[in-house]
């Protein structure tokens, strides 16, 4: 396949200086699927192009800085309030993601859009922080109990909590892959390597960081955001990359934790995607420890490379349909064990909608507007 227009551009940003107006038409509607466009505006910027752009491709950016800064400063409104309400519960506000690359000023944070904010506490400690999360005003988003029963045996995070009044979204996590996964990272060390990131907050450790990311788009079934978590992983790389000895402290992060795999693909396809600048020692390191067999590669390399495009008709060919299906498939494989997973599907499949139709109305919601 040829890659989309919104990956070159990373690769090659020479390229934003010579786009016409259907181009910038077009990357922009790429960027957009993937929430890319705060990134974009934050490049174009940075390679100080936005005086030199066509008019109306300025204009959309100018108005893509606007909703990027309302985002930015509401999400640290709620990151203040979050840390008073687990202060309060006497436990130290982790966070992970989006999140954690905004608070601490890192480079993956510039242009980084959110819809919800990740946290990592101790599994012991859950029931605490959700009450004092409730007691400030979030509460749980999913009500059915078979859901909550899905999270609370079987996941990593309890069910999203939204606050009432403001929207804001919190992901309580008490480690980062389902208790079910075939491979289980140590959250006691993820806490214990925890680095501050500003005044009153801390974050995961560089390398727990970039891992974290690893694994949320390695283990997950849907990609239509897996460019902006591969963009993450490029940024984050080169950060924490300009020191040596980044490098081997991540594949010895990987190994302790069961991670990889998600490693070896983070690093394959950033080097093939984005140009990430991978030390040939390191990738050499990762394929010995993570990479799949000759054949299974051949095949990853199929459904990686159509499914981490953006989700956009213009980056299609015949198989991205299939390939994205297959890597939805895959993602739930990994997440439960076979007799589970069926019956999880089974259930969401058919007794969960039914469940669904067979609820009373809700009173309390304005009827609909034709």
């Amino acid at each position: 396949m040829t890659d989309a227009l919104a990956i070159r551009v990373w690769r090659e940003p020479g390229l934003l200086g010579r786009l016409n107006l259907a181009d910038w038409d077009l990357l922009l509607r790429q960027c957009a699927e993937t929430q890319l466009s705060g990134s974009l505006l934050r490049k174009v910027e940075d390679e100080g192009l936005l005086e030199r752009i066509p008019a109306p491709a300025r204009e959309h950016l100018l108005w893509t800085r606007v909703a990027l800064e309302r985002h930015e400063q509401a999400a640290h409104f709620e990151l203040t309030r979050i840390r008073a309400a687990l202060a309060e519960a006497g436990v130290e506000l982790i966070l992970m993601k989006g999140a954690a690359y905004l608070a601490a000023g890192l480079p993956a944070g510039r242009g980084r859009l959110f819809s919800d904010i990740d946290v990592l506490v101790p599994k012991d400690r859950l029931d605490e922080v959700e009450a004092a999360l409730m007691l400030h005003g979030w509460a749980t988003t999913h009500h059915d109990a078979y859901d909550q029963r899905y999270y609370r045996s079987w996941m990593h995070e309890i069910p999203p909590l939204m606050h009432y009044r403001r929207r804001s979204v919190i992901d309580v996590h008490h480690t980062i892959l389902p208790e079910t996964a075939p491979v289980h990272p140590d959250p006691a060390k993820l806490r214990a390597a925890a680095v501050p990131a500003a005044p009153g907050y801390r974050m995961l450790a560089p390398a727990d960081l970039v891992l974290h990311s690893a694994v949320h788009l390695f283990f997950d079934g849907e990609f239509d955001k897996g460019l902006r978590d591969l963009l993450d992983q490029h940024r984050l790389l080169l950060h924490f990359g300009a020191d040596p000895a980044f490098w081997p402290a991540l594949q010895a992060r990987a190994i302790e934790q069961e991670l990889t795999r998600p490693l070896f693909y983070m690093l394959r396809y950033g080097a093939r995607m984005l140009g990430t600048p991978v030390p040939e020692a390191a990738m050499a390191a990762a394929a010995q420890a993570g990479a799949p067999n000759p054949l299974l590669l051949r095949l990853m390399d199929a459904l990686f490379l159509r499914a981490l495009q953006p989700d956009h008709p213009s980056c299609a060919d015949a198989l991205t349909g299939a390939a994205r299906f297959c890597l939805y498939v895959r993602g739930n494989w990994l997440r439960m064990p076979p007799l589970l997973l069926a019956r999880h599907l089974f259930h969401k499949a058919f007794i969960s909608p039914r469940q669904q139709d067979e609820q009373p109305p809700d009173l309390h919601q304005p009827e609909p507007q034709p």
